[in-house]
């Protein structure tokens, strides 16, 4: 799947489930494992679950591959690996005290979110300016 899209696909998925403080950043100059850190806040066990889940549904179901998910068992903090894009939800104190942002936020991504005006979804077509 095409990065972009890929990208727009997991937003659509976190929107959908409630996530918060969705942040996307860029590290194609900082690791040749992925070109994506996409960081969420779920505000309970329950909810980072769901969201995680909700990413992995949605990434499948457009196409694409998840290669693994970490941390459902406990759901403070759920990595999911979706190849170019690795996606951290995580409860607030855990995000407060790990200041992900601050090892992979050199670079963000302007993305749109559905809290701006009637956004289309993955599902739809959208050329949104995410670069």
């Amino acid at each position: 799947m095409e990065l972009r899209k890929l990208q727009r696909v997991i937003i659509d998925a976190l929107e959908d489930v409630k996530a918060q403080d969705i942040r996307v950043y860029d590290t194609t100059k900082l690791s040749e494992l992925f070109d994506r850190v996409i960081i969420a806040t779920g505000s309970s066990n329950r909810q980072t679950r769901s969201l995680a889940m909700s990413v992995k549904e949605e990434v499948n179901a457009k196409g694409g591959e998840v290669i693994s998910v970490e941390g459902l068992e406990t759901g403070e903090w759920v990595l999911v690996d979706c190849g170019d894009a690795v996606v951290h939800i995580l409860q607030p104190t855990l995000r407060a005290y790990y200041q992900l942002e601050g090892m992979w936020g050199a670079k963000p991504v302007r993305v749109k979110l559905a809290g701006s005006k009637g956004l289309a979804k993955a599902s739809e077509d959208s050329d949104d300016d995410e670069e």
